[in-house]
């Protein structure tokens, strides 16, 4: 016997969409509908032009009226295409079991949330997306989890921790993985950076799963998606111009205090730069006390010995450096932007080029010689490219 009924459905205003009938009691029901269908019929009803991309939007002449309507997708028009069906489709339930109260109520299954940003110049979409992946490897690690969710996550968070890399074809995805949700970022159709949250239980952001919690999904799903844009970019555009670097490394005076520069080779002041990258996504900052443990950790040293006092000196010169400011009216810091581009410039250009390229010595093989020669003409090609040869 079949176990379950499908009815396929050409709607006027959802497109494609279908309906799932378990046949045994209490013959549960399924419907599955993609907003991007329902917006784009929208558009063709209303005339707005606009260009599709697969099952999104590509382009459009009027992107503000786009988004507005978009944004008048509820769970009463859910709920109402869904009823619609229910009087049109037999189903297990007959006129005399609905008089007796036996009726369906929607809840949420699976809810995905998707932002598509379409590229300038497609044919460099897939480099920039490569190199999204290589700098992002490390997302699905519990600390940043708990960063791009905005939730806490301590030993007794069940799931699985991981950021994989899967590959249809020639096109890769990152795969971010939280309790039974994820994200994934993948290049969309070679034109768009498609970021997609999946969110599979409610539960795991304690709302219940009843259809009119589906505003509070969406706020979580989409900002689950700009956290992680937030650390891609972070960690790909990370340059810092010739007058900031100036202002870093030389003493400044602000106001009648002074503080001297954060130069660049110290390991004091690059234990500095790598801690404040893994505070730059806090959303309530971070306090004196939670730096302290992390700079003497990347120094090698006991907590103890880096005394609050250092701490505080290092907090007044990031401070008048304008690459940290105090949360007002308490006792925490955050991250400025300017900060994030510094810290990420630092930490990348001492561990991935500076450290290896010194440590040649110590190898004298002929293979790290002719990588390091490698790197050479690269970066020869570089500075030609910006400009900046001698």
């Amino acid at each position: 016997m079949p176990n379950h009924y499908y009815v396929y459905i050409l709607d006027r205003d959802f497109g494609p969409l279908f309906l799932k009938f378990c046949s045994y009691f209490p013959y549960p029901a399924k419907l599955c509908l993609n907003g991007h269908e329902w917006l784009k019929r929208q558009l063709t009803q209303r005339q707005v032009p606009f260009e599709p991309l697969d099952n999104g939007i590509r382009s459009s002449d009027e992107p503000t009226r786009v988004q507005r309507i978009a944004d008048t997708l509820d769970a009463a028009t859910i709920d109402a295409v869904f009823r619609k069906w229910l009087r049109r489709v037999p189903h297990p339930f007959a006129p005399a079991h609905r008089a007796a109260g036996y009726r369906y109520q929607l809840s949420i299954l699976q809810r995905e949330f998707a932002l598509t940003q379409v590229l300038d110049r497609p044919l460099t979409g897939r480099c920039f997306f490569e190199e999204v992946i290589r700098e992002n490897l490390d997302l699905g690690r519990p600390d940043q989890m708990q960063l791009i969710f905005d939730r806490r996550v301590t030993r007794r968070t069940p799931g699985r921790f991981r950021t994989r890399v899967l590959t249809e074809g020639v096109v890769p995805s990152l795969h971010v993985e939280y309790k039974k949700s994820k994200v994934k970022p993948y290049h969309k159709e070679g034109q768009a950076l498609r970021t997609e949250t999946t969110i599979n239980d409610t539960y795991d952001f304690e709302i219940g799963r009843a259809l009119r919690n589906l505003p509070a999904l969406r706020e979580i799903g989409f900002a689950a998606n700009r956290r992680l844009l937030h650390v891609e970019s972070l960690s790909h555009d990370c340059l810092i111009g010739e007058d900031h670097l100036r202002a870093v490394t030389a003493p400044v005076s602000v106001h009648d205090q002074r503080a001297a520069g954060l130069r660049f080779g110290d390991p004091r002041v690059h234990a500095l730069m790598h801690a404040l990258c893994l505070f730059a996504l806090a959303p309530t900052g971070f306090r004196h006390r939670e730096l302290r443990d992390h700079v003497a950790q990347l120094q090698s040293r006991d907590p103890d010995t880096y005394s609050a006092g250092a701490m505080t000196y290092d907090l007044r010169r990031l401070r008048l450096h304008r690459l940290i400011e105090r949360v007002p009216r308490s006792h925490r810091y955050r991250i400025t932007a300017t900060g994030a581009q510094v810290a990420m410039f630092y930490a990348r250009l001492y561990t991935r080029a500076l450290r290896p390229a010194c440590s040649l010595h110590a190898s004298a093989s002929a293979r790290a010689q002719r990588a390091f020669d490698r790197l050479d003409a690269a970066l020869a090609h570089f500075l030609e490219e910006v400009k900046l040869a001698a």
